[in-house]
């Protein structure tokens, strides 16, 4: 018996799933760089705390930047300076927790990579944020308390991408499926009923019953 062949409009869908598994970021404005997506939102605000800059970001399904190794930073460097055109000086995603007296990535991020520039620290480090200097790759402390930023650099990993897309083809898939099922059902009806209506109506009874029954009705018109 061939194999039920998915309903021609669904073809459509399971080109979009193969075209979501295949995208590695959201849209052309973002950049990819090994696991991670980075989008640099070239707009000027004016902010009253970290947590505004920050805000910019998660809108897009991001966080602020956090980095990881010296490849990564040189990616971030060359990629602001040749495509995004970016300000001197970039807020990094992390902020200093006085509870463990360290400071933190705001995406929850191991600290594996620093590139602090020969600064000292000073003796309170509260409201210390991080600056990433775009013409040196040196990281600078500095004051979170900012007035505006010329804009906001962000991150994100590129594994919610690929949930959506199994998300959809898991969907495009269920619902193939649930056409061949039903095909194979509405299949099964048709070849059953047609079954039952071409049959010839059979009599009750075989040759030789008929054969006697006749002989006796003669026999019964005889005597009459």
């Amino acid at each position: 018996m061939p194999r039920a062949a998915p309903p021609g409009v669904l073809l459509p869908l399971l080109g979009l799933a193969v075209a979501a598994a295949a995208a590695d970021c959201p849209s052309s404005t973002w950049v990819q760089f090994q696991d991670s997506c980075y989008i640099f939102l070239q707009e000027a605000i004016k902010v009253e705390s970290i947590e505004d800059v920050r805000n910019q970001c998660t809108d897009h399904g991001a966080d602020m930047i956090s980095i990881h190794n010296e490849e990564e930073n040189a990616f971030i460097l060359d990629t602001l300076q040749k495509q995004w055109k970016g300000p001197d000086d970039i807020l990094l995603g992390m902020f200093f927790d006085t509870d463990d007296d360290s400071f933190k990535w705001f995406d929850k991020s191991n600290m594996t990579f620093v590139k602090w520039s020969d600064q000292e620290d000073g003796k309170d480090l509260v409201d210390t944020c991080a600056f990433l200097h775009t013409k040196t790759g040196d990281w600078t402390k500095g004051n979170c308390e900012v007035s505006s930023v010329e804009g906001t650099l962000c991150k994100a990993a590129n594994n919610h991408i690929l949930i959506s897309a199994l998300v959809i083809a898991s969907t495009v898939i269920l619902t193939v499926l649930g056409a061949v099922v039903w095909f194979l059902f509405k299949r099964s009806l048709d070849s059953g009923f047609t079954t039952v209506f071409s049959a010839a109506p059979q009599s009750p009874y075989n040759d030789d019953c008929v054969l006697v029954v006749a002989e006796e009705n003669e026999y019964d018109v005889q005597f009459d």
